[in-house]
């Protein structure tokens, strides 16, 4: 059944960068911004590999996934500050997001102020909600966006970038990764199914945890 899943997720990214192509890198980080969990890992490497084809070009690619994420993030901002902790801990559990989640990054803002939001984006999971945590304490917008797109663009510009060296790898016989792929992609495909279960299991467990 996750193999189903995660085959719908790639087949959707598909459809929507073929059909609309930057617009939809960039609609596509933004949802993932706004809190829903559509893994960017699966968007920018699709991306990437348009690259590899001429299709893309591997800076715009990178832009188009920053303001995407800025896009999306705008919802998420607006819905801790305007709802507040309450609000979040309500909802949260719909996408995945525990009473414990919030509460680490809410910590990580505190202590460490908005810089939290330019680290935050360059790691995966996080950057799906470190929107929230910096709505509910009113970061200053402007500075809350500068940092998203900075944050933003490494992030997005290494995975199109792994995305457009796998392509060129991908039917070359005598790349390191050709073989390594063809030789183990089983283990490759268990391990990505893994990986999604357990952090889909790992957050529906505590969805209705209640905040400490």
């Amino acid at each position: 059944m996750t193999e189903h899943i995660v085959a719908s997720l790639v087949k959707f990214v598909i459809w929507v960068i073929s059909s609309t192509g930057y617009a939809g890198v960039g609609l596509l980080m933004a949802i993932e911004s706004a809190c829903i969990p559509l893994p960017s890992e699966i968007i920018m490497p699709f991306a990437g590999y348009l690259v590899f084809k001429g299709q893309f070009n591997l800076l715009l690619v990178a832009t188009a996934g920053a303001l995407g994420c800025n896009l999306g993030s705008v919802v998420a901002y607006w819905v801790g500050a305007i709802g507040g902790r309450p609000l979040v801990l309500r909802y949260g559990r719909y996408v995945l997001m525990s009473p414990r989640d919030l509460d680490r990054m809410t910590h990580f803002f505190e202590k460490h102020g908005s810089i939290t939001v330019l680290v935050g984006r360059l790691l995966p999971v996080v950057r799906t909600f470190i929107a929230l945590p910096a709505g509910i304490a009113r970061m200053p917008q402007l500075r809350f966006h500068i940092y998203t797109f900075i944050g933003s663009w490494p992030f997005c510009y290494a995975l199109a970038y792994a995305g457009a060296k796998l392509g060129e790898s991908w039917d070359d016989p005598h790349s390191p990764f050709h073989t390594i792929f063809h030789r183990f992609h089983t283990v490759v495909e268990v391990a990505v199914v893994a990986a999604l279960v357990w952090f889909v299991w790992s957050h529906w467990k505590h969805r209705n945890e209640e905040a400490v």
